[in-house]
C-alpha cells in the first residue's frame, strides 16, 4: 500500500480520488488519477435511487448473471486495476448494485483476464431488505400509508448502510471492495475510518469531518467545474478535459481538495461550495447512517491554483434507523418525439400533439389523464410559467404510462405515424417503451440490518 503521506508540517494524510459520481460517468479521469495520482484509494460511486431499483428490475427478468451490477462495472475495472495494483492503490465501489457478489465475481475475472495475482475482493451484501421491510410494515414517507397498503409489486427496498462493513473489508485485506447500497459519503468515510482508527461510534465530530470530505468527493467532477460550467457568468476551462478531484485528508479529519495538474476543469472556493450545499435540505443537520453531519460551520479557503482547504464540519450521534429505498412495479411508458421547424412550427406541433392525443384515447385505450405532452424548446422545461414566444423550432413529446409493453409501444407508433398522417414538415420522429419501477423510501430500524462482508482472492 502506499500510505498516507506527510505534509510539511509533519502530519500523515490519505489521498482519497473521486473515480466516478454517477453511473453514467466517463472513465479515462478515473484512469489519469489511477496512474498519476498517488492514490490510498480510489472511489467509485455509481448508484442513484433509482438505479438500484432498475438493477433490481433487470435481474428478476434476465438470465444474465451481471444484470445486476453497474453495467459499466467490468470496463471501470478492467481500466483501473492494473495501475492501482502497481500504486498500491485500493478500490471501494458501490458498483455492486443488485448484486455485490456478481460484481465481486466480475472483479476477480477481470483481475485474471490482466493476469493480475493475488488481488483480494470483498463483497459487501446486507442492503437488501426486502422481507425485513414487508415484516415491519413501515410508512412510505410519499404516500403517507403503510408499505402494505400499496397495490403496487414491491420489487426491492435496499437500506442505505454506512461506513462499518468497508471498514471491515479493509480490514481483512481487501484490495477491491464492491458493495450495494451504501450512502455515498459513507464510500470515502470507510477508509478515513480504517486508516486512522477512528470510532464509529465514539467521536462523532471526526465522523462529521470525514462525512463532509465524502460528500465533496461523491459527485467527482461536479467539484472541478462540472454542472458548475457556465460560459457567461462562471466559465471553467477545458470542460471537455475535466480531471476528476482528489483530497488529502488529516486524522483529524481536515483535508485539502486538489486535482491532477494538466487536466481541464477549475477547483476553487465557488465549485466546492456548490458541491457542499448540493442535495443537502438542512445544512446542520445532514442525515447519513454513520453521524448526523452539520456543514453549518465549514469553512473553505483557496489553498493555491485547483486546492481548497476544507475543515469545520462537525457531527452528533447517527441516527436509529436507516433511510430505505423502495422499488415498486407500475406498469409500462411509451413515448414518441417528432420536430418541426419554421414558421408556425408551435402550432403545427400542438396540432401534432392533438392528433396523437385523440387516437391513443378512441384507439388504444389511453385516457387523456395518463397522456403527457410537453413542447420543447417553447418553454417545456417552465411547466407553463413562462410564455413560448414564437420558436423557430419545437420538439413534441408525448409520454403515456400504460398497464402493458404493447399498449406502451402504440405511444410512439402513433408519433411516427404523424410523418404521412399529421401536419406538414414533421421529421426526426423517435420512439420507445419502458417498463417503469417507481422509488419510494421508509425507515428501518438499524437493528434489522446486518451487513456482511466476504473477501475472496482472485
Amino acid at each position: 500500500m502506499t500510505g498516507p503521506e506527510v505534509t510539511p508540517g509533519g502530519t500523515p494524510t490519505l489521498r482519497l480520488g473521486a473515480g466516478a459520481g454517477y453511473a453514467g460517468d466517463r472513465v479515462d479521469p478515473a484512469v489519469d488519477l489511477a496512474r498519476r495520482g498517488r492514490l490510498d484509494h480510489l472511489v467509485f460511486e455509481c448508484l442513484g435511487e433509482r438505479t438500484i431499483a432498475a438493477a433490481h428490475a433487470r435481474r428478476a427478468g434476465s438470465a444474465d448473471a451481471t444484470a445486476g451490477i453497474d453495467p459499466l462495472w467490468a470496463r471501470r475495472v478492467r481500466a483501473v486495476l492494473a495501475p492501482c495494483r502497481a500504486a498500491g492503490t485500493r478500490i471501494v465501489s458501490n458498483a455492486g448494485a443488485a448484486d455485490p457478489p456478481a460484481a465481486a465475481d466480475v472483479t476477480r475475472a477481470v483481475a485474471r483476464e490482466l493476469g493480475l495475482a493475488g488481488v483480494r475482493v470483498a463483497a459487501v451484501t446486507g442492503d437488501d431488505v426486502l422481507a425485513a421491510v414487508r415484516r415491519a410494515d413501515p410508512v412510505v414517507w410519499e404516500t403517507g400509508r403503510k408499505l402494505s397498503e400499496h397495490p403496487e409489486t414491491l420489487v426491492a427496498a435496499n437500506a442505505y448502510l454506512g461506513a462499518e462493513p468497508i471498514v471491515t473489508a479493509l480490514a481483512e485485506g481487501a484490495d477491491v471492495v464492491v458493495t450495494g447500497r451504501v450512502a455515498d459519503p459513507a464510500l470515502y468515510l470507510g477508509p478515513l475510518v480504517h486508516a486512522f482508527g477512528w470510532s464509529l461510534t465514539g467521536d462523532p465530530g471526526l465522523l462529521g469531518r470525514g462525512t463532509a470530505v465524502g460528500h465533496l468527493l461523491e459527485c467527482a467532477g461536479q467539484l472541478t467545474g462540472g454542472y458548475f460550467a457556465d460560459p457567461v457568468t462562471k466559465p471553467v476551462p477545458r470542460l471537455a478535459e475535466l480531471g476528476f478531484p482528489y483530497a488529502d485528508v488529516a486524522p483529524d479529519g481536515s483535508a485539502v481538495l486538489g486535482k491532477l495538474a494538466g487536466t481541464g476543469g477549475l477547483l476553487d472556493v465557488a465549485t466546492a461550495t456548490e458541491q457542499l450545499l448540493y442535495e443537502v435540505g438542512d445544512p446542520s443537520a445532514y442525515v447519513t447512517p454513520d453521524v448526523v453531519a452539520d456543514f453549518s460551520s465549514v469553512h473553505l479557503e483557496q489553498d493555491g491554483p485547483d486546492r481548497v482547504r476544507v475543515g469545520g464540519a462537525s457531527g452528533s450521534e447517527r441516527p436509529g434507523s436507516l433511510k430505505v429505498t423502495l422499488g415498486f412495479r407500475e406498469g409500462w411508458e411509451g413515448e414518441g418525439q417528432i420536430s418541426y421547424a419554421g414558421p408556425r412550427a408551435l402550432e403545427r406541433a400542438r396540432l401534432a400533439a392533438d392528433v396523437v392525443v385523440s387516437r391513443l384515447d378512441r384507439v388504444h385505450g389511453i385516457g387523456a389523464d395518463d397522456v403527457h405532452v410537453e413542447y420543447v424548446g417553447a418553454g417545456a422545461a417552465f411547466r407553463g410559467l413562462a410564455g413560448p414566444g414564437e420558436p423557430l423550432e419545437v420538439r413534441v413529446r408525448v409520454v403515456a404510462r400504460t398497464p402493458d409493453p404493447e399498449t406502451a409501444e402504440a405511444v410512439g407508433w402513433e408519433v411516427e405515424s404523424l410523418y404521412t398522417n399529421g401536419p406538414a414538415g414533421g421529421g426526426g420522429a423517435r420512439r420507445g417503451a419502458r417498463e417503469v419501477v417507481a422509488v419510494r423510501s421508509c425507515l428501518l430500524d438499524r437493528r434489522d440490518v446486518r451487513p456482511e462482508v466476504s473477501v475472496r482472492e482472485a
